[in-house]
This record gives structure tokens, C-alpha cells and sequence, in this order.
């Protein structure tokens, strides 16, 4: 771990903090164990209530797992280190040892813009914004932008740097109030929209500069 990282005040880096849809979770899982009860009981009529019970937990645990996968997933920025806790386990990732730093982008209805990182053979992805067809969205808090920008800027990667100037073009622009088309991770995604791609998207060291 990078020394500063150790004592670094840990940032939350979720694009969508996990308890906003607490409550939306919650009630997902209930509805699933209810569908799974009432499929047990009904089974239950034409099958042993072995094979019943079994039935229903086929037809309800696997959303409830979901949700619980999903309300543990989150991800802060401590320094120069990203820490993700998963399901089973947590990962951390030096953003000063990256050997490969990307702006990724997904497209589709709802696209996805991501910092890629890569240390080796370790790899994790940052959300950064999400955009509708429509033009509505999502972005990453400001504080979260400021400090992947001053960590990124640290490397010794070009690419890092790079992609740090970025993000810092687009704390300029959510400060101002700056329109969708004066947005550097917008524009990124538009860039994607453009060429009609249906599969994620690397962007190159040419159209990350042109962003900035």
C-alpha cells in the first residue's frame, strides 16, 4: 500500500451509493421470497413438500442473493488506492503502480463512462457518469472527481495524466453549471455514440486529449 493511502481520509467513488435503492431492494427481496412461498405451496399439491420447498427456493434465491450482493458492492478512493468490497471479499488496486490507465466507455440507452485501471494482471473499473438517450444522467460526485483526478495525476503514466486532466476539465464544467455538450465525459460518450458501436469502447490517447 502507498504510504499516503495509509493515512488518506477514505472517499466514497460509488456512482450510485448503494442505500438509495435500499428501500427499492428491500421490497424486492420480499416480493421474491413471496413469489417463492406461494410457488412452494402450490407445488406442494401435485409434489412431496421436498420438492416444493426446493421449487421455492430455486424461484427466490437467486434475487435475493442479488440484493444482497448489490448492497454490500461499494468502492472508495484512500489516497492513491481504490478499495471495492464484494459479495465474498475486498480488492485494492494502487492507482500509483497502474501499467495501464483507460477511459472506457459502454454504449447502449443508458451508457456508461468508466475508468479503467490496470496494475499487471489486476483490473477494476471506476463508473464515472451515465447518460441517457434523452440527454438525463448521472456523474460522480464532486469530491470523488477531485480526488481520482489528484491520484491519476500522480502517476507516472502519460495516460494517467491524461485521463486526470479530464476529469478536472469536467469539475470545471459541473462548477459552472456547464451544459451536456460542454461536458468532458459526455462528450466522451457521444464520441462512442457516433460510431455506432454496440460493444464497450477504449478511447484513444488522441480523443481522451481532444476531451480535455
Amino acid at each position: 500500500m502507498n504510504g499516503d493511502s495509509g493515512r488518506a481520509e477514505p472517499v466514497g467513488i460509488d456512482l450510485v451509493a448503494p442505500e438509495v435503492f435500499a428501500p427499492m431492494l428491500r421490497r424486492l427481496a420480499l416480493g421474491a421470497l413471496a413469489v417463492g412461498v406461494v410457488v412452494a405451496l402450490l407445488s406442494a399439491i401435485w409434489l412431496s413438500w421436498t420438492y416444493a420447498i426446493v421449487l421455492g427456493l430455486v424461484v427466490a434465491v437467486p434475487t435475493i442473493g442479488y440484493v444482497i450482493a448489490f448492497g454490500r458492492r461499494r468502492m472508495w478512493l484512500c489516497g492513491t488506492e481504490i478499495q471495492a468490497r464484494r459479495l465474498f471479499g475486498a480488492h485494492r488496486i494502487d492507482l500509483a503502480d497502474a501499467t495501464g490507465v483507460h477511459l472506457l466507455v459502454f454504449p447502449g440507452r443508458l451508457s456508461r463512462i468508466v475508468l479503467k485501471v490496470t496494475v499487471g494482471a489486476d483490473t477494476q473499473l471506476v463508473p464515472l457518469a451515465m447518460y441517457t438517450d434523452a440527454g438525463s444522467g448521472r456523474e460522480l460526485h464532486l469530491l470523488g472527481l477531485r480526488k481520482l483526478a489528484d491520484a491519476l495525476s500522480a502517476s507516472e503514466l502519460a495516460a494517467a495524466v491524461s485521463v486526470s486532466a479530464v476529469l478536472v476539465a469536467q469539475l470545471r464544467a459541473e462548477a459552472r453549471d456547464a451544459g451536456l455538450g460542454e461536458r468532458p465525459l459526455y462528450r466522451g460518450v457521444r464520441l462512442v455514440r457516433a460510431k455506432d458501436a454496440v460493444s464497450p469502447v477504449v478511447l484513444t490517447d488522441t480523443e481522451v486529449a481532444e476531451l480535455s
